[in-house]
């Protein structure tokens, strides 16, 4: 029998913020004396430790494989009757097509562990993104998944989900990170362990006068015990009058500091401020689009004006729901270069 963690996406250093560097590696800190008091055999990190490649990611890698025309073959790594394998992830998605050829070099009798960085089919939803079909894997009896940032299990398919969030939306969403305790015994259990580390407390506030919006923030925030917790501040809305710049955040920033808030993270992405109209004199009133573009490609003739309309219509690509903000812009991208054949 045997008991062993299951971590993924660390992302140690992502958080621009120290005080958020800060509970980041605090989380990985407290898992590790949650494995230490449970006694657990090993650990298994699929993924992500960093944020960046630091140390050099060829420093790393564990795993032990062997690349032939039509398949890859993976070595497993003995431990106390553990037969475990790996796959790196790599940019893109790009280790799919790979994990498609994998088999592996057997180890009879063994308890085996199939760790990858990858996206699978079963947890996409309808993420409009490539995945590997999990019914191609070979059969193991665990299979230790990171990169989705998802609490997820299907059978023996385990996404522990991020250690600690990674962005603000994961904070509004999962507010605290996680990780899999697993038990192999005659009844295997997969045990997921919450790891909280401050309280989050959310705050979506819709504003369309930009010279009042100071006064109405605090006077939401004045209803919350914020003391020691993260606040969320997400501002939405089409301003009718002033601008951005007119939302005195100072002002509210020694507003939660005297509150005595661990740390405020502010989000005005989907503040807009009402758009001017331009005086384009062009014919077609009824397609402002199509006939301001043909005004500047007259103007500015380039070989690179007839792009434009195939950018536009790719940058028109929506977000989808579950989906990461790293995996939507690469999808961006990968669109991007695809039109303008890099």
């Amino acid at each position: 029998m045997v008991k062993f963690a299951h971590m993924a996406d660390i992302h140690l250093g992502g958080w621009k913020q120290p005080e958020l560097q800060k509970l980041n590696f605090e989380s990985f800190k407290k898992a590790l004396d949650i494995c230490i008091n449970e006694k657990v055999d090993f650990v298994l990190i699929s993924g992500d430790l960093f944020d960046s490649a630091y140390p050099s990611i060829e420093v790393l890698k564990v795993a032990d494989f062997e690349e032939k025309e039509n398949e890859i073959l993976l070595n497993p790594i003995i431990h106390e009757g553990i037969a475990l394998y790996g796959y790196p992830g790599k940019k893109s998605g790009l280790e799919i097509n790979d994990l498609r050829k994998v088999k592996l070099n057997q180890a009879p009798g063994m308890f085996k562990i199939l760790m990858l960085h990858t996206t699978l089919d079963k947890a996409k939803g309808t993420l409009p993104i490539d995945a590997l079909e999990a019914d191609l894997l070979p059969k193991v009896d665990y299979y230790a998944l990171g990169h989705l940032h998802m609490d997820f299990q299907y059978e023996n398919f385990v996404y522990p989900g991020p250690l600690f969030p990674n962005n603000f939306q994961e904070l509004e969403d999962l507010q605290h990170g996680g990780f899999y305790i697993v038990h192999n015994g005659p009844h295997n259990s997969f045990n997921r362990i919450k790891v909280p580390i401050k309280e989050v407390v959310s705050f979506n506030i819709e504003i369309n006068d930009a010279l009042a919006a100071t006064e109405k923030i605090i006077s939401e925030l004045e209803q919350k015990d914020l003391e020691d917790k993260i606040v969320l501040l997400r501002l939405k809305g089409e301003l009718e009058k002033g601008k951005n710049s007119d939302i005195r955040f100072n002002q509210i920033e020694e507003f939660v500091k005297q509150k005595k808030v661990y740390f405020l993270l502010k989000n005005t992405r989907d503040l807009k401020t009402r758009e001017l109209e331009l005086e384009i004199d062009v014919e077609d009133t009824g397609n402002m689009e199509e006939e301001t573009i043909k005004i500047y490609s007259e103007e500015n003739p380039s070989g690179f004006n007839d792009l434009i309309f195939q950018l536009i219509n790719s940058f028109a690509i929506e977000k989808q729901e579950g989906e990461t903000t790293d995996n939507f812009s690469n999808r961006l991208l990968e669109e991007a270069k695809k039109i303008l054949k890099f």
